[in-house]
């Protein structure tokens, strides 16, 4: 009988080898995508990893992608791109205006009074757009989807603001050139600086304010070193930030069509719109975390809304003068990206 157990163990232990073996064999092609937030950020946990695990499946197992959360390969968020282009990782997660004037036509998303409020509109906007007007802008990198944030909301440390003129002579964090158009444009100071500069900044009172989604709040405990929480009537944001998820050209190249086919499946444009309603969803919680630690949200009323947006409006043309004076059609990008939104619009 004893020898019948350890004969049973033997064969159970082979068997958990072997299956061992298969599943390491079944994993083909492994990837590492780099980011800058915390593991625990939303982007990471509502969005990154749902993605990840759809390629994955798709893949029937022979995918493994390994996420490396807050620069964890080395690096700083601005170096993102070029770490994909030159294939130091395989995938990025990045803001595009960490790296000015490299994603110009994508950047029309960003404008105030292109980027009102809608998310979920935007996203498909710049998916129908993407081949016909976005793509020369991801030479060496073939994306996977593209997105913004619920929009730059302003969030003030110790200063109400209802007015284009309380935020004159403000130090306020922008996170791209078009953020630093619009702080211009209220009379206020740009300070750039990536997201995870931001505690340290508002801490040593670097900056007065910063422009950011509600959806960082609790990444960076903004409710412990702000007391405003600023944004338009109807959740009226002054311009957003675009991103994306993108792998390195030759890696993608190099991939067999049914691979190619697991990460496009994972990625069409029913995932760019969900990627919206993992945002949205960020941000709300976001926003009540604020609030629930006693802060104030001041949503501008119509008018006072409308006071910002006129402030604002030279910005646009601002970026029509500058792209169009680099052969691309400034004017043209700006009417199609809000066609384009106004078609998805829900």
């Amino acid at each position: 009988m004893k020898a019948l157990k350890l004969a049973g163990a033997a064969i159970l232990g082979t068997a958990i080898a072997l299956a061992g073996t298969s599943l390491a064999s079944a994993q083909e092609f492994t990837f590492k995508l780099h980011q800058m937030l915390p593991a625990t950020s939303p982007a990471q946990k509502n969005m990154l990893e749902p993605w990840v695990k759809q390629v994955e499946e798709n893949s029937g197992g022979r995918v493994k992608i390994e996420i490396y959360p807050a620069m964890s390969l080395g690096g700083t968020p601005p170096e993102l791109v070029q770490q994909a282009r030159d294939g130091v990782v395989d995938l990025i997660w990045t803001v595009n205006g960490y790296t000015p004037g490299q994603f110009p036509r994508t950047e029309v998303y960003e404008l105030p009074g292109v980027f009102l409020n809608d998310i979920k509109a935007t996203n498909l906007a710049m998916y129908d757009m993407f081949e016909s007007d976005l793509k020369d802008d991801y030479k060496g990198l073939e994306v996977m989807w593209l997105h913004v944030h619920a929009g730059q909301a302003l969030m003030s440390v110790d200063k109400e603001v209802r007015s284009p003129a309380d935020t004159n002579g403000m130090k306020i964090r922008i996170p791209n050139r078009t953020g630093a158009w619009v702080i211009e444009a209220l009379g206020a100071a740009p300070v750039a600086m990536p997201v995870p500069e931001v505690p340290s900044a508002l801490s040593k009172k670097v900056v007065d304010a910063t422009l950011l989604p509600w959806e960082i709040i609790p990444v960076i405990k903004a409710q412990e070193q702000i007391d405003y929480f600023i944004e338009g009537n109807d959740q009226t944001r002054f311009g957003t930030t675009t991103f994306q998820v993108s792998m390195n050209k030759a890696r993608w190249e190099g991939l067999p069509d049914d691979i190619k086919k697991a990460f496009r499946d994972a990625s069409g444009r029913d995932w760019w719109a969900k990627v919206a309603d993992a945002w949205r969803g960020g941000d709300d919680f976001g926003i009540k975390m604020a609030t629930d630690a006693g802060k104030t949200h001041i949503m501008l009323t119509e008018e006072e809304t409308q006071g910002f947006l006129d402030a604002l409006e030279p910005v646009q043309q601002r970026w029509i003068d500058e792209v169009s004076a680099k052969g691309l059609d400034g004017a043209g990008l700006v009417s199609r990206a809000k066609e384009a939104i106004a078609k998805n619009a829900e």
